[in-house]
């Protein structure tokens, strides 16, 4: 009865039971001050009370039993591993349990009416010290996974203590020496869950109920269902969940994560496409020329941790640039812009106001110390508007501009004709008309344009069409292009939200 009723308030229960963390330390403490004090005492180095080692006793109960409640509660929302969870829970509450019985028979109120109380106090005592520290490693292993913290034992005393040689943890894409040949799931598909999905979802620790660690489970499903759907990727999840703005609670894999990269969700996105298969190789796969610059990376490997992946293709991004001056990065990262580098040893830098929906134009001259160093600028879903392209229009190197959601219109983007690199330009959700599409026909570099939701009309598109026919036009009626838009003004390299990679 509890059980369901605490089902049906699982806010609530999620609430509180998310403090399990908070209160778990206090027991540690408490019952480790209470031990170190006790031999201090014993070896006469340490004088205290017995009240003093009674009230100390007593804190470390009440905290383990509200600790317990609270790791029940949190164990309501799934993906632990069951045998691993279940004698993580006995461990916790035998913790509780021998500390309330420690404090007990060392309590002045108790003492006197339990039989042969003080033969109960040492193995009791002790009891809940070694429990915490069974129940804390096996805390660890929830959630962060079976061994951690045995993971990184040094050898000899490894194999001294017999645990097996510690496997090496996919942290890169590496390169593929021939892509035709290559199985898409086993070199492609797996390498790129394995960086950047298997951390939350795997064997011992299963987020939402979720394995993606081998095929199988990956098929299966979590706790919300099947997380694709062959031959439909806009209809399946794992890319939904993908494409969701970084900020977006669900969003995965979560902020502060090393995130997935262009080329990696059109590579995940051509594989459920073609079937799912778990065997075929790229060769045996239909290719168009859409995935194949994704396909060619892979000869040259890709970096999981961005800093370390030098990005190639665009001239802009073999510039050499003076450093960033700190200051100017410092003034806008108080107003919570993000500043991060697009490559190792180099100077460019992307700026994102994800976190900075209120960044506005007069904040915009905030950037023009750094039009060197700026190469890439997400000002998507903030207050700017015209005035705001005129600064924007002296970051020189600029090659990829975000103004989705915003309030520019034709009048601003005429202010954008003398941006040499400019190559992609969001403008989804804008007021810009075909006037303003015409405008960017003089924009020499420029190769993607997206214009989704805007007052831009088909017969304003044909005919920019007809000057540029070099020109990708974006216009939200294909679903698997506007969802390669979605990640497209990601960095090319993988990269987390705020510093630069992992």
């Amino acid at each position: 009865m509890l059980s369901t009723l605490l089902l049906q308030v699982s806010d609530w229960a999620m609430f509180f039971g998310r403090f399990h963390p908070v209160l778990v330390h206090l027991p540690i403490g408490f019952l480790l001050l209470a031990a170190f004090l006790a031999i201090g005492r014993r070896f006469g180095k340490i004088h205290v009370h017995e009240t003093t080692l009674s009230v100390i006793l007593f804190w470390s109960a009440v905290s383990a039993t509200l600790a317990c409640g609270a790791g029940y509660l949190l164990s309501l929302g799934g993906g632990y591993e069951e045998e691993l969870l279940d004698e993580h829970m006995w461990q916790g509450l035998g913790v509780a349990a021998f500390a309330w019985i420690a404090w007990a028979v060392k309590s002045e109120a108790f003492a006197h009416r339990i039989p042969f109380g003080p033969a109960f106090y040492l193995p009791a005592f002790g009891l809940a010290t070694v429990l915490t520290m069974v129940a804390g490693h096996h805390g660890g292993s929830l959630t962060h996974g079976d061994g951690y913290l045995t993971a990184y034992t040094p050898e000899p005393f490894r194999s001294l203590a017999g645990i097996p040689p510690r496997q090496e943890q996919l942290t890169e894409i590496k390169p593929i020496a021939n892509v035709p040949e290559a199985v898409v799931y086993r070199d492609i598909v797996q390498p790129i869950l394995s960086v950047h999905c298997t951390q939350c979802h795997n064997a011992t620790k299963k987020k939402g109920d979720l394995r993606m660690d081998t095929f199988e489970y990956l098929t299966k499903g979590g706790e919300n269902g099947v997380v694709f759907v062959a031959g439909k990727s806009t209809e399946s999840e794992l890319l939904k969940r993908c494409l969701l703005p970084l900020d977006n609670d669900d969003h995965m894999p979560p902020i502060g994560k090393p995130q997935l990269s262009d080329n990696q969700i059109a590579l995940l996105t051509w594989w459920i496409d073609q079937g799912a298969p778990v065997d075929k190789k790229v060769a045996e796969l239909k290719s168009d020329d859409k995935i194949k610059p994704a396909l060619a990376s892979l000869s040259e490997g890709e970096n999981a941790g961005g800093a370390g992946y030098k990005p190639t293709g665009s001239p802009v991004l073999s510039l050499k640039v003076p450093e960033p001056d700190e200051k100017a990065v410092q003034s806008l990262e108080s107003l919570n812009l993000l500043v991060t580098p697009v490559a190792s040893e180099q100077n460019l830098i992307e700026v994102s106001a994800v976190n900075a929906p209120e960044f506005s134009d007069a904040q915009v001259p905030l950037l023009t110390p750094l039009s060197s160093q700026i190469v890439w600028l997400k000002l998507g879903s903030t207050s700017i508007t015209d005035p705001a392209i005129t600064e924007i229009s002296k970051l020189k190197n600029l090659n990829k501009l975000h103004l989705e959601y915003t309030g520019i219109t034709d009048a601003g983007l005429k202010n954008l004709k003398n941006l040499p690199y400019l190559e992609y330009l969001n403008l989804i959700g804008t007021k810009v008309t075909d006037s303003g599409l015409q405008s960017l026909a003089s924009l020499k570099a420029i190769k993607n344009v997206y214009v989704w939701k805007s007052a831009v009309t088909e017969a304003g598109i044909v005919q920019l069409r007809k000057v540029r026919p070099d020109l990708n036009i974006v216009t939200g009626l294909d679903e698997t292009t506007v969802a390669a838009f979605l990640k497209a003004g990601k960095a090319d390299s993988t990269r987390v939200s705020g510093k630069p990679t992992p």
